[in-house]
């Protein structure tokens, strides 16, 4: 028995789901049973029906699964899956922003902590921040935590301010309106999509900034034979699997998050086999952090 075939049979033994992240290896995106991005996953943890969530990503996504499936055993593939941009802001910060800036409004980017996003009034995903930013007044004054790209993205498209959080992400931060110039030399006919995380440089250089789940719903419904693709690369195996017939080329081969890359095959049948790693989140965090989740879900 294969690896994959053993890791068919241990789900169904413990009636389990596997979901993973568009950037995770291909074979595990290969052996999952839902693939997507921030929002997808969020969406798809509240509907799946399973004892068992098996969740490839990273420790802050399995964390979201849990707070919104409190009743059912999360597993991630290896507990050491961090997120440097979740990294950058701790719970104690967002008090702090919150007490100098009294009556705003406190919003994160999913890519947080579960205690970060306890003291948040709502959260936002790349695919939908705009949607979810523009339920709020214009008069409002807004915390934004705690990516700088993103939010200053929103702000854009909004004509609104916002007080902004100096987190990044060091994958995307690394991309370039040079490294854009040289693609569009190499693929004159290609459309250059670029994750709202990227800078603002990048962002203005590129034909769209888009959410991963959006840059595959753009390649599908757009009559594009080449798509130059600048977020990780762990996103190309969706796109040419749903789009044979067109070519998606890497706005950099370095764009890799390395742990995103700590999900393997292995790692996965180790989970099923062993029931490990459990994600947990104490109770008093999960029902504050779970308010600002099910926030964002109820924006439709």
């Amino acid at each position: 028995m294969n690896i994959a075939e053993e890791i068919k049979k241990l789900k169904k033994e413990r009636k389990a789901v596997i979901l993973a992240h568009n950037y995770c290896p291909a074979e595990v995106q290969d052996i999952a049973d839902f693939t997507g991005d921030s929002l997808e996953l969020a969406r798809k943890a509240t509907e799946v029906d399973a004892e068992v969530i098996v969740f490839c990503g990273v420790l802050f996504m399995a964390e979201t699964a849990k707070i919104l499936n409190p009743s059912r055993k999360v597993l991630i593939p290896d507990i050491s899956a961090g997120c440097p941009m979740a990294d950058m802001i701790s719970a104690e910060e967002v008090r702090a922003l919150k007490a100098s800036n009294p009556g705003a409004k406190a919003v994160c980017y999913v890519n947080s902590t579960a205690e970060v996003k306890a003291e948040c009034d709502i959260c936002v995903t790349s695919g939908n921040a705009e949607k979810v930013m523009a339920t709020f007044s214009p008069d409002e004054r807004i915390i934004f935590v705690p990516d700088r790209n993103l939010g200053g993205h929103v702000s854009a498209a909004l004509a609104r301010e916002y007080i902004l959080w100096q987190g990044f992400c060091p994958v995307h931060e690394a991309l370039s309106p040079e490294m854009i110039a040289q693609a569009r030399s190499q693929h004159p006919s290609a459309k250059v999509l670029v994750h709202p995380e990227c800078p603002k440089a990048v962002r203005e250089a590129a034909d769209a900034a888009l959410s991963t789940g959006g840059m595959c719903a753009y390649a599908r419904e757009n009559d594009v034979p080449e798509v130059v693709v600048g977020t990780e690369t762990g996103i190309l195996h969706r796109l040419q699997k749903e789009n044979p017939r067109k070519k998606f080329f890497c706005l950099s081969e370095g764009a890799v998050c390395h742990d995103m890359k700590k999900n393997t095959l292995e790692k996965v049948c180790e989970a099923l086999r062993e029931m490990r790693y459990e994600v947990t989140v104490p109770e008093d965090i999960a029902s504050k952090a779970a308010r600002a989740i099910e926030a964002m879900l109820a924006v439709k």
